[in-house]
Order: C-alpha cells, then structure tokens, then sequence
C-alpha cells in the first residue's frame, strides 16, 4: 500500500463516470476477499457485514463451492435446456429433497424466480381452480421486496422502486404486513396467492408477530390458494434454519430460491414446489437460456451439500445469539430498535444521531461493510463462516460510531 498513490478516488470517479447511477455504493473499491474479508485497490481490509444481500451465505471463495466451479470449467459451462446435462438431475433432485418438494424449476436470478412464481400460480389459478380467464389475482404485502421487472414493482410500495415505470401491471392486492385479518378479508374466489416474504429483508429485516405465517398456512389452504414464500434472502441459513419459515414449522406451496443458491459465484435461482403445481407448465410455456446451466448446477449442488450438513444452520443460529446480546447492549445508546434473525439484523438508528447512510460510512472508515436500508435503519448479514471475535468486533465498531 502506498499512503501518497491511493488508488481507491480513481477508482471510484472512473465508476461514476461510466456506468449509470442506479446504485450509490460506499466509496470502497474492492478486489479481493476471502472467508468473510474484503480488500480493497489499497489494501486495507474491511469486515463484510452485508454478503451480497445474503448471496455470501458461506464466505468469499469457499474452497469447497470454488473447486467444484473450477471443476465444472473445465468440462462444460452451457448447453441450454434444449438438451440435458450431467449436473443437471443432481442439482433438481438435491434440491426438490433439501425443500421437501417434487419438482424444481431452476433459474437465474432472485426476480426471475419470483416471475416464474407469479406464472406458475396464475397458470395454476386458471387449469386446477378454475379461475375465470383473465381474473387471477394475488395477495401482496406493503413494504414488500421482490425484485425489480416491471410486473414486480407494480405491487411495490417502494416509491423509489415504482415512481415512473409505469404503466403497471394489475392483478395485485396489497395489504399490511403481518395483519392476517386484512389478507383474510382480500383473498376472494379469484384469488390464486399470497405471495410473501416471511421475513422482509429491505424493509429492515421486518420479522412478522408470532403465528402470523401458520395463519397465512391455514387461511390458504382453507380458501384453495397458493402460500408461495419468498426465500430468496431469508433461506439457505441465514436465519439459523434452512428456511425462514421453519422457525414458526410453516411449510409454504412454493419456496422461491436464489442468491446463496449460487454461491456467491454464479447467479442461481429456482422455484420448488410439488407436482400439482409445477406439473401445470408444458414444453415452450415458460424457460431461460442459462437457467439451470452446467456451472450454475455444479455449484449450486454443492452449496445444497453444504446446507444438507445443518452446520450452517447450526452456526448461524448459535453466533445469531451473539450478534443479537451485543445489538441490544446498544438500545438507548444510539440504537431505538433491534431486529435479529440468526445472523441477519435490521437496526434502527436514532434518527437525531445520524442518517442509516452516515452510520454506514462511518462503519467503513472503521474496517466494516455494512448496507443502509430506509431512513436511520441499516441492516447486517455477514457471512455464515463469521467467527465470534469477529462479531464482537463488528459491535465493537458500530459501538463507537454510536458513540461519536
């Protein structure tokens, strides 16, 4: 590293310069990182508290996830569905028997798989309920996150994420999150989903009250509609079980898979369901080029081989309970709200401090990475492989920039 030569300003006025300005990234510029550290153009190193939005669920290059890529190089990375490859039935059998589920419809990326859910349950609507044609509707949530296509956002209430993308698509109801009274009252007999995330990751990490998902269960399998789960965050361990929803034993109709399902490596998405619901879709009705490739299903299955032990799990859960005592030790010092799932935390910020975006910045100038959400509200999602001093340090650090 040399102090009179930095690198990093370059770097980032040469990404501001050519790229469009969809995102507004820290200004820290990367190049490698191992386990769960990062180092940037400089140097220095930096704690990740953010994983790719829990893409990272198993660190920077796992050696095991990065053999079994460089492996699959070698052979063969793309075919197409027009033919079948020897990756490809391990993957969807591992999968569909990791879900509990028939079937898996692989994928690319976390919006994708959402789409593919939101065809799957109209198509079903249509052929097993005997929805009128053209009638199909779905249940949403406020504050919800699933992606960015143009459908997506049309049930958003993010106005970031909707104003001017319009016109929108119809076809949605949306109704307050965690209010089991409200969606009850808005499924009708042209319902054919409820379509939830059962944790809501960029809203702050939102975790619903207790018996809300097993209500969601019982009011969707009394009124003949869909439960599809939004996983595509909160899955694969993140929240110390392999889904979300198994904390409450709540097993939706359709679970929606992506970002860790890749490793950190390629993108991977897939929707799993059983026969009666995936069965609807025939040759030349829905697919993808890359979805389900060689490279994808190479590491996919293993990723699914890691999360088949339970260690993650295990671990996530276990060192969750560290990340949450030393979170709370923060409320009424800096910190007004604490929310934590295994190792996933929304923290709201006592907005008369500083903004979400400032606590973040400040936290990078200390050596760690974390992601703003809404307002004074950040959220933190380190790795799976994090250890426990490097937990405490996170706090440590968040500790003093609350404290000036």
């Amino acid at each position: 590293m040399v102090d009179d030569k930095l690198r990093t300003p370059g770097a980032v006025r040469d990404a501001e310069r050519w790229t469009a300005h969809n995102y507004h990234p820290l200004p820290v510029v990367i190049s490698s990182a191992e386990g769960a550290w990062l180092t940037d153009v400089d140097g220095r190193r930096y704690l990740d508290f953010l994983a790719g939005y829990s893409a990272l669920n198993f660190g920077h290059r796992h050696p095991q996830l990065i053999a079994a890529a460089h492996a699959q190089l070698d052979r063969l990375t793309l075919t197409s569905r027009a033919f079948i490859h020897d990756q490809f039935a391990d993957f969807c059998r591992e999968l569909a028997e990791l879900c509990g589920k028939d079937l898996v419809l692989p994928m690319n990326t976390g919006a994708e798989a959402v789409e593919t859910g939101i065809k799957v349950a109209r198509k079903w609507g249509y052929q097993v309920k005997g929805v009128p044609a053209g009638q199909a509707n779905i249940v949403v949530a406020e504050g919800n996150f699933h992606g960015r296509t143009t459908t997506i956002v049309s049930f958003s209430t993010d106005e970031d994420a909707r104003a001017d993308f319009g016109p929108y698509t119809p076809g949605f109801t949306v109704v307050p999150y965690g209010d089991l009274a409200a969606l009850t009252a808005a499924i009708d007999e042209n319902t054919v989903a409820v379509l939830l995330e059962p944790i809501q990751g960029e809203q702050g990490v939102v975790v619903p009250p207790e018996g809300y998902l097993p209500g969601v269960r019982q009011v969707c399998t009394e009124r003949d509609v869909l439960f599809i789960a939004d996983e595509i965050q909160s899955g694969l361990g993140r929240t110390g079980a392999t889904f979300a929803c198994d904390h409450e034993g709540v097993v939706p109709d359709m679970y929606l898979l992506g970002k860790a399902l890749g490793g950190g490596i390629v993108p991977v998405s897939a929707v799993a369901a059983n026969a009666d619901v995936l069965g609807v879709l025939k040759p030349g009705q829905h697919g993808s080029t890359f979805g389900g490739n060689p490279l994808a299903c190479a590491v996919a299955t293993e990723v699914v081989r890691l999360l088949a032990t339970g260690e993650f799990q295990r671990r996530s859960a276990e060192l969750g309970e560290r990340l949450r005592a030393g979170l709370e030790g923060l409320v009424g010092k800096g910190l007004v709200e604490v929310r934590v799932r295994g190792l996933w935390a929304g923290l709201d910020i006592d907005p008369a401090l500083m903004s979400g975006r400032e606590a973040c910045e400040r936290l990078a100038a200390r050596g760690v990475l974390a992601k703003d959400t809404h307002g004074s509200t950040i959220r933190l999602a380190p790795p799976l492989v994090i250890t426990e001093e490097e937990i405490d340090l996170a706090v440590t650090q968040l500790a003093e920039v609350l404290a000036g």
